[in-house]
């Protein structure tokens, strides 16, 4: 009876003396590399963010915008190329969708939000932001679903916390007089997608 109890002894004694051991083992187990890359592997696919300042091309003139800006003063940059991008100073009509790679929801979504880019026919803006993501996943993610939409980078969620919003996806809309409409609801199709723009920016979108 003594023998056959003598090895559990034994072990415990062991963790008893050695708690330590234990505890360092748990906190390399997922320790990030001591000197990681200062340039992303993984090329960009979005555009660059140069033109998100002018009206849209073929958008209709706006009287008043800089009398009603409706967007936070949050200044963010663009995921390609670093080009700081004043949220504020965007011009409408705009639509901006916040996601991220993990979030299932945007994975849904932000294909239908780059198909109305490549119908807006310059009548507006579409962009994105690249919220609370790794740039590495953000780009692999972006190039697997062919997602070229201007991209800004926000990896505190500044733009997020500054409309009071926890939760991904959210779209904020923006008219061509500067005024926002906050959208904190996954789009499900192109179809709701094009009314919500009709509805809050004036803007007729192809579904």
């Amino acid at each position: 009876m003594v023998a056959a109890h003598r090895p559990r002894r034994s072990a415990l004694a062991l963790i008893a003396l050695f708690p330590a051991l234990a505890l360092l083992a748990a906190c390399t187990e997922d320790a990030e590399p001591a000197e990681p890359s200062s340039a992303p592997a993984e090329p960009s696919p979005f555009a660059n963010c140069a033109a998100l300042t002018a009206p849209p091309p073929s958008a209709a003139p706006a009287s008043d915008f800089s009398a009603t800006p409706g967007l936070p003063p949050v200044t963010l940059p663009c995921f390609t190329g670093g080009q700081a991008i004043r949220l504020a100073g965007v011009r409408g009509p705009a639509v901006i969708n916040m996601w991220a790679s993990w979030c299932g929801p945007c994975r849904e979504e932000l294909p239908i939000m780059q198909r109305l880019a490549d119908r807006s026919d310059g009548r507006l803006h579409v962009l994105g932001v690249d919220t609370g993501d790794g740039r590495d996943a953000a780009a692999s993610f972006g190039s697997a679903k062919q997602v070229t939409m201007p991209t800004l980078y926000d990896p505190e969620r500044r733009l997020l916390a500054s409309i009071g919003r926890i939760n991904l996806p959210v779209t904020i809309f923006v008219d061509a007089a500067g005024r926002d409409y906050v959208h904190a609801l996954p789009v499900k199709s192109a179809r709701e997608l094009s009314e919500l723009v009709r509805r809050h920016t004036g803007v007729t979108a192809t579904p």
